[in-house]
């Protein structure tokens, strides 16, 4: 990732985490689940529309997103990435994987 990309991705980033803190903090939103969930839907919305394909049957930089099926499946990679990278994803409460 180049430092123009980089800077744009946690820009992204950092203004959804903002926009996430007001809407669960200003007394309308009190479920943060919903709010997490309505960002995540709205997301999931953009990066599907960001990854429409050209229509270009042989265009190498859409083969990756040319049907709805290769879509998902690389949304569900770069989720599963993205989930294990943060901080987050392992919790002091978690349930136990097993019991002694």
């Amino acid at each position: 990732m180049n430092d123009i990309t980089e800077e744009t991705y946690n820009n992204a980033a950092q203004k959804l985490i903002d926009l996430a803190n007001t809407l669960s903090s200003d007394g309308h939103s009190p479920d943060v689940n919903e709010v997490a969930d309505g960002l995540l839907a709205g997301a999931i919305h953009f990066w599907l529309y960001s990854r429409q394909p050209c229509g270009d049957a042989f265009c190498e930089s859409c083969a990756p997103f040319s049907d709805p099926e290769s879509r998902l499946a690389v949304l569900r990679e770069l989720v599963d990435e993205l989930s294990r990278d943060s901080e987050y994803f392992h919790s002091a409460t978690d349930t136990p994987a097993g019991h002694a």
